[in-house]
């Protein structure tokens, strides 16, 4: 029995397929982090989350320490890198935090 001969085009598509899937897996990675805890914030304070990612934008809400977060992206501005984070007891509720005040659950 002599071995099947797989055509040049379809390997190549393939090959071309799995290296596509491969490159995309760090952006992946980056962009879902995953379940956070707020921590670090001042006795009677709260960290304000916002519509976008500065202190120039409209605080949205007050989150005290031990409010669980999911983390959708993060990016830096400056010298803060903050993080679109969405509540998971609210999950329609959205906005930025700074990624200081989180801690990995």
């Amino acid at each position: 029995m002599y071995p099947t001969r797989i055509p040049t085009r379809r390997v190549a598509l393939i090959t071309a397929l799995i290296a596509a899937n491969l490159m995309a897996l760090p952006a992946l990675a980056d962009s879902w982090r995953g379940s956070y805890e707020v921590t670090g914030v001042k006795g009677g304070d709260m960290l304000k989350m916002r519509e976008g990612p500065g202190v120039g934008y409209k605080v949205i809400v007050g989150l005290p320490n031990g409010t669980r977060v999911k983390v959708q992206s993060c990016q830096r501005l400056g010298n803060t890198r903050w993080c679109e984070v969405t509540l998971e007891r609210a999950r329609g509720l959205k906005g930025y935090v700074s990624e200081s005040y989180l801690r990995e659950k």
